[in-house]
C-alpha cells in the first residue's frame, strides 16, 4: 500500500514553494557578490594579498557554482510544474469516461433498491446528525455519519456492501449547561 498522496494542487504548490525558495537564494547569493569576491588585502604585504586573492578565488568558484545550481533548480521547477498540468490534465481525461460507465452500471440497482451496485456511500453532512450513505450492494463502503449539533446525537455510519466496511457513526454534539 502506497503512502504517498498526489494532487495537480499538491504538485502547483510544491513548485510554487521551490521556486520562491530559489528567489530567496539568488537574493543571497547576489548580495554575497561583492563583498566576497572582491575581498581587500588586510596589508600591503604579499601574504595578504595572497590570503585575499585565495578567499576572492573561492567566492568566484562558489557563485560560478551557484549559478549552475540556479539554472539546475529552475529546470526542474519547470519540470514539476509542467507534471503538475500533465497530471491534472490525465486525471480528468480518466474521470469523465470511468464516472460516465459507473453511472450506467448503478443506475438500474440505484432505481430499484435505493442505493448503488458498486461504489462508497457519502457522508453524512457535520453538524447534522446526518446518517451516512450506504456503499454499493456488491462492493463498496458505508459513508461516515455526520456529527450532531449541540446537543444532538451524531448520524449513524452507512451499511456496507458485500464487499466493504460500514461507516463509523458522527459524533455527538456538546452539550452546554448554564447555571
Amino acid at each position: 500500500m502506497s503512502y504517498v498522496l498526489a494532487t495537480p494542487e499538491m504538485v502547483a504548490a510544491a513548485a510554487n514553494n521551490l521556486a520562491q525558495i530559489g528567489s530567496t537564494l539568488s537574493a543571497a547569493n547576489a548580495a554575497a557578490l561583492a563583498p566576497t569576491t572582491g575581498v581587500l588585502a588586510a596589508g600591503a604585504d604579499e601574504v595578504s594579498a595572497a590570503v585575499a586573492s585565495l578567499f576572492s578565488g573561492h567566492a568566484q568558484a562558489y557563485q560560478t557554482l551557484g549559478t549552475q545550481a540556479a539554472a539546475f533548480h529552475e529546470r526542474f521547477i519547470q519540470a514539476l510544474s509542467t507534471a503538475a498540468g500533465a497530471y491534472g490534465s490525465a486525471e480528468a481525461a480518466n474521470a469523465s469516461p470511468l464516472q460516465q460507465a459507473l453511472n450506467v452500471i448503478n443506475a438500474p440497482t440505484q432505481t430499484l433498491l435505493g442505493r448503488p451496485l458498486i461504489g462508497n456511500g457519502t457522508n453524512g453532512a457535520p453538524g447534522t446528525g446526518q446518517a451516512g450513505g450506504p456503499g454499493g450492494l456488491l462492493y463498496g463502503n458505508g459513508g461516515n455519519g455526520g456529527s450532531g449539533g449541540v446537543g444532538q446525537a451524531g448520524g449513524a455510519g452507512g451499511s456496507a456492501g458485500l464487499i466493504g466496511i460500514g461507516g463509523t457513526g458522527g459524533a455527538g454534539g456538546a452539550v452546554s449547561y448554564t447555571h
